[in-house]
Parts: C-alpha cells; structure tokens; sequence
C-alpha cells in the first residue's frame, strides 16, 4: 500500500529541492544586477564630478589668460599715456623757454624808443638776473607755484627792471595753469596796459581773454580778442584771436 506512494513523494522532494535552487539563482542574479546598477550610478556621478571640476578648471584657466590678456593692454596703453603726457610736458617747457629767448632778442629794440626810467636805487644787477632765472626755472619745471611766488617777489624788490614785463607775463602764466583766473588776470592787464608797447602785451591780451573765457564772462573774452585784432593785427596773437572769434 505505502509504495506506490515512495515514488510520488522522492518526485516532489524533487521538484521542491529544484524549485528552491531555481529561486535561490534567480535572487542572487537579481542582487547582482541591482549592485552592478548601483556602482554604475555611483560611477557615474563621480565621473560627473570630475567632468565638472575639469570644465571649471578650464574655464578659469580661460579667464586667467583674459585677465592677462586685458593687463598686457592696459599696460600698454599706460605706457602710451605717459609718454604723450611727457612728450606734452617737453613741448611746453620748450615754448617757454624758445618764447622767452626770442622776446629777450627784440626788447632792446621794443624798448629804443621808451622813456629813461627814473633814476632808482642800486641794485645788483647779478642778484636781479639770479632771481629772475630761478623764477623762470621753476616756471620750465612745472612748478607753477613756486614760480608764481618768484615772479611776485621779483616785482617788487626789481621794481625798475627791464624784466618786469616778462614778470608779470610768466607770473601770470603760472597762475593760470594753477587756475587761479582773477590773479593771472591781474598780471596779463598790467602788461597789457603799462607796457603796451612791449612784445609781450599782444600774447598778454591773449592770455588776458583766456582768463575772461575761463570764467564764462564771454562778453568781456570778445571784447578784450576784438581789442588784441585792432591794435596788434600782425601779431601771432592776433592771428589767433581770428580764430577764436569765429567760433
């Protein structure tokens, strides 16, 4: 009775003992899949990481070359600046100094005809030359106050010099690169109107509507350019006195 049923049974011991092996596989293949799936993401995002801080290297790399880049121009055109503004500074200094000489050369002519000065204590005319060259000297050196404050005090201790219109002249030409406009001026006008006859007075009434300009009293600038035209026609002063009234 109890063997046909020996068979039945060792049959589904069998399959039972088959069917846990097949599911005991399937879960181990399935684990392995989602471990390979995760080093995969893992993988991933590292290699993400690494991508991006390379992009970023590379990119500040780019912007160190522009910076770089954008410095070397910089430099370069400071150079540029610089050199123009010396080139500028040396034009200047020479005008002065080709100005000065060249008025040096006719004012004993200019002068022939003027008056004798009245008769004045003694000076050292050694000292007089000294202080009016170390004034002039700050003047070319672009020490516009230092050479205003010489100017002035050549004035008054030389008070009968010859130099006393180139003085006044370049004591108010300092004032005016200093921007002080009423007291450069004062200067310009003295020349103008005590030595009118000087070879200095046409670039003083120049320098006198310059001063007016600054200030905006356009008015009187007009005047003083139409006055500089009437009286001295033929000087270079005059000629750009034209210019400025046409504008």
């Amino acid at each position: 009775m109890f063997r046909p049923l020996l068979p039945r049974l060792l049959v589904g011991l069998l399959a039972t003992l088959a069917l846990s092996q097949a599911h005991a596989g399937l879960f181990d293949d399935e684990e392995a899949r989602l471990r390979i799936n995760q080093m995969r993401s893992e993988f991933n995002a590292r290699f993400d990481k690494l991508e991006a801080g390379a992009r970023a290297q590379i990119e500040l790399a780019n912007q160190i070359e522009q910076l770089k880049t954008e410095i070397a121009r910089l430099r370069g055109e400071n150079e540029v600046l610089g050199n123009d503004l010396a080139n500028a500074n040396k034009r200047q200094k020479d005008f002065y100094v080709d100005l000065d000489n060249r008025l040096r050369k006719v004012e004993p002519q200019a002068t022939a005809d003027a008056p004798p000065p009245a008769p004045a204590a003694a000076v050292d005319p050694a000292a007089e030359s000294r202080d009016y060259e170390a004034a002039l000297t700050q003047l070319r050196s672009g020490k516009y106050r230092e050479a205003a404050i010489g100017f002035v005090s050549f004035t008054k201790n030389y008070p009968n010099s010859s130099f006393q219109p180139n003085a006044h002249f370049w004591c108010a030409s300092a004032l005016y690169q200093l921007k002080d406009n009423a007291g450069a001026a004062e200067h310009y006008a003295k020349v103008a109107n005590q030595w009118p006859d000087d070879t200095r007075a046409p670039d003083a009434l120049l320098g006198l509507a310059s001063t007016q300009q600054a200030r905006n009293d356009a008015v009187a600038a007009t005047k003083t350019l139409e006055k500089l035209v009437a009286k001295y026609p033929s000087s270079s002063a005059a000629t750009i006195a034209r210019q400025r009234l046409k504008k």
